[in-house]
């Protein structure tokens, strides 16, 4: 019987040993010790530039395509190759004997109109006092003046004719027209070359500075036009950064020239220009580059810690907010690019509203929250004691 009683009385404490650990149990709930411990940051609304991300290709500041105004055989070279060259330099040198000889007679006829036309000066001269006179007929007199005046008129034709072949002997050592990077020679000495052919005998670029073209969609041109004139966004930068192909980062910024006012049948995009200076050659013609420039500025954007940002499945944006009575609150959010670490969100919250940005991983729905500024030292994760307790109610009850 004394075993028996023993026993009764050990289930009857062990009843009420259970009862005081339930009775435990709802006073730490009550005081919040079972909430996750999380950690927030205050929105506040600050100014972020909008930035574009844009392809380009390099374009030399000058192009001149090196041609022959004249006919004839190249006697010689007088470039490198891939050198530097500078207006007026000449380049190649035509045979000039054609056009030398063109000048000596151009000369020669002016020479000869200029005596002719002396001569008929001369006699019209003489004939005035004897036409006074009606010695002469009248006629005569004015035949002599038409023909000093025609005499005149021949050697102003005459002085043309040689301008004109001294420009063309000039045209006989070709030089180059702008200063720049010469290519190489498309045409060698002993060639016949005519000032009707299609192709240039070399190419030269001015490449410091240097051209960007860059394109972007005329929808988003369009949509950034509206937003600033709304006064949604305010107009940002023109100067711009340059990304290499390697991804490395071009040490000189440019500035935006211009944006095309057509747009493209073929691709639906419109062509903006910049203007990097290129000391050092390292921009060379038609590279591939990708351009960031701030093209506005948002003067009412959020933003927020990449962290705190989570996707559904539609991939829409959510965050979790500090709610009523210290329970996480799921929003909806519109965060559709990234500044830095952070994503840039342009609706969903208020100024002042707390974000959950550490101690997601486990939260839920209206789910209980000790919520403490996320620039704290702080434990995040769940309190301690609970798997804990748990085990030990395990343990206790084995």
């Amino acid at each position: 019987m004394l075993d028996k009683r023993s026993l009764s009385l050990t289930g009857v404490l062990c009843a009420a040993a259970l009862s005081l650990g339930a009775c435990s149990g709802q006073d730490d709930s009550k005081n919040g010790r079972g909430a996750l411990e999380v950690g927030y940051v205050a929105v506040k609304v600050e100014p972020v530039p909008v930035t574009s991300s844009l392809g380009g290709r390099t374009v030399a500041f000058e192009t001149s395509e090196v041609r022959p105004q004249v006919n004839g055989l190249i006697r010689r070279r007088l470039f490198t190759e891939g050198g530097f060259v500078r207006a007026g330099q000449p380049l190649y040198q035509i045979d000039a004997s054609l056009y030398q000889a063109g000048v000596d007679q151009a000369a020669a006829n002016v020479a000869s109109a200029r005596a002719s036309a002396q001569a008929a000066e001369e006699r019209a001269r003489r004939l005035e006092p004897l036409a006074k006179m009606q010695a002469v007929a009248e006629q005569d007199y004015t035949d002599a003046l038409a023909q000093a005046r025609m005499a005149r008129a021949a050697i102003a034709q005459n002085n043309a004719a040689l301008e004109t072949a001294r420009i063309n002997l000039r045209y006989a050592t070709i030089t180059a027209p702008i200063s720049g990077r010469i290519g190489r020679s498309l045409a060698t000495p002993g060639a016949l070359v005519s000032a009707s052919q299609a192709s240039p005998l070399a190419v030269i670029q001015q490449t410091d500075p240097m051209y960007v073209d860059m394109q972007q969609s005329s929808a988003e041109l369009t949509t950034l036009r509206q937003a600033i004139e709304s006064g949604g966004v305010t107009a940002g930068s023109t100067s711009v950064r340059l990304r290499m192909e390697d991804g490395s980062a071009y040490a000189f910024a440019g500035t935006v020239q211009f944006s095309d006012i057509t747009v493209s049948e073929a691709t639906g995009t419109v062509t903006l220009r910049a203007r990097f200076p290129n000391p050092k050659g390292i921009l060379l013609p038609g590279m591939f580059v990708t351009a960031l420039f701030d093209q506005a500025v948002n003067p009412t954007a959020i933003l927020l810690p990449q962290a705190a940002v989570q996707r559904d499945f539609d991939g829409s944006a959510f965050v979790y907010l500090v709610g009523k009575d210290n329970k996480a609150a799921r929003r909806k959010i519109v965060a559709d690019r990234t500044s830095g670490a952070n994503w840039v969100v342009t609706d969903g919250l208020k100024p002042g509203e707390r974000v959950i940005t550490q101690g997601i991983g486990n939260l839920r729905q209206g789910a209980p929250i000790r919520a403490v500024p996320a620039s704290s030292a702080q434990r995040v994760g769940a309190p301690k004691g609970t798997a804990q307790g748990g085990g030990d109610a395990q343990a206790k009850g084995k």
